[in-house]
């Protein structure tokens, strides 16, 4: 019957009937309807948050039936966007909960219209442009959000709350959470439902206000190889951190930080350039890259795909030659960047 539906979590005293109450009242924003959001959005509406906003620019691929839980076959065939596809089939799961879907490629503007409204939020984007854009405004916002990542067989999670932990920045700058993608090194499903299970957990302690039982470290593993951790991070907070110390800029917020792109005039090409300036190592990107269709000359490296050409260039520039599209063009240049 309908009134036991949540009977379950009533049982579980963590949460009980007043933390079910709770847990209804809130609004939670995933940020990513790829694989670690959907499993995320799944479990959230089953538990019966009151309202559950999902964005992604993307649409479903046949590669992404292996591991992204909410979308079917004819999904691929017909491309729908992700974030449609799974507003579909949550409401199916659970009528109850209020369900926005927004497609569109999350920037400083989309950023500064979603955070204001939520209790939380899941990260469960494919890049760290669009991560530190996150907590940067989660930051300005005081609201907490919950880091996820996974590739391989690998993952981690990490709980923010502004004024309490380290946010993303600060521990950038002593744990290195970058590196290849799923696209570059494949992944396995189980690795994407461990870190959701931990960002999910996370959530719904979150949600009914036990803060006391936040895990309070990064979590990370290799399913494969059998390998589990705990780090301690406390010390990596960092009062001079410019996104989260005692005098915020929040630097990411600021157009100079972002990720430049245009599209060349008179050519089918958009060019991408990193917000901070970098110096590209060609070995490192070989080794990130799927093997065979590359060329390279002491200043370039050019990586050719079906249907699109991409050229590398030492100060950080990408060309993404066969597309007009920005969101496009930045979808392509994160599944191989990172």
């Amino acid at each position: 019957m309908a009134q036991d539906r949540y009977s379950r979590q009533h049982l579980f005293t963590p949460i009980g009937e007043k933390g079910q109450n709770k847990i209804k009242s809130k609004h939670v924003l995933i940020l990513g309807a790829g694989a670690l959001g959907t499993s995320s959005a799944e479990q959230l509406v089953r538990s019966g948050i009151g309202k559950l906003t999902i964005v992604d620019r993307d649409y479903v691929e046949w590669s992404n039936l292996q591991r992204q839980q909410l979308f079917e076959e004819e999904d691929a065939r017909s491309r729908t966007p992700k974030a449609v596809a799974a507003k579909e089939k949550l409401q199916l799961y659970n009528s109850e909960v209020t369900i926005e879907a927004y497609i569109m490629d999350v920037q400083r503007e989309e950023m500064e219209f979603l955070i204001p409204t939520v209790d939380i939020v899941l990260d469960a984007t494919d890049n760290f442009d669009t991560r530190m854009l996150l907590n940067d405004c989660c930051q300005k916002y005081a609201t907490p959000w919950i880091y996820g990542g996974c590739v391989g067989s690998h993952g981690m999670s990490f709980t923010i709350v502004p004024g309490e932990t380290p946010c993303l920045h600060c521990l950038l700058e002593s744990v290195p959470l970058g590196g290849a993608t799923c696209d570059t090194a494949g992944i396995i499903s189980p690795a994407v439902h461990m870190v959701t299970a931990h960002q999910v957990a996370e959530a719904l302690k979150l949600l009914v206000g036990d803060y006391d039982a936040l895990f309070h470290k990064l979590i990370t593993f290799d399913l494969w190889n059998h390998q589990y951790s705990g780090v301690k991070v406390g010390r990596a907070k960092n009062k001079d951190c410019p996104s989260c110390g005692e005098n915020p800029s929040y630097p990411f917020l600021s157009l100079e930080h972002q990720t430049k792109t245009a599209v060349l005039c008179g050519r089918d090409t958009v060019q991408i350039r990193p917000g901070q300036k970098v110096e590209r190592n060609f070995e490192e990107l070989k080794a990130a890259i799927p093997a065979g269709n590359v060329e390279e000359n002491p200043f370039l490296l050019s990586f050719q795909t079906n249907d699109y050409r991409m050229v590398f260039f030492k100060d950080g520039r990408v060309l993404i030659h066969g597309t007009k599209d920005v969101t496009e063009a930045r979808r392509l240049y994160h599944k191989v960047v990172g």
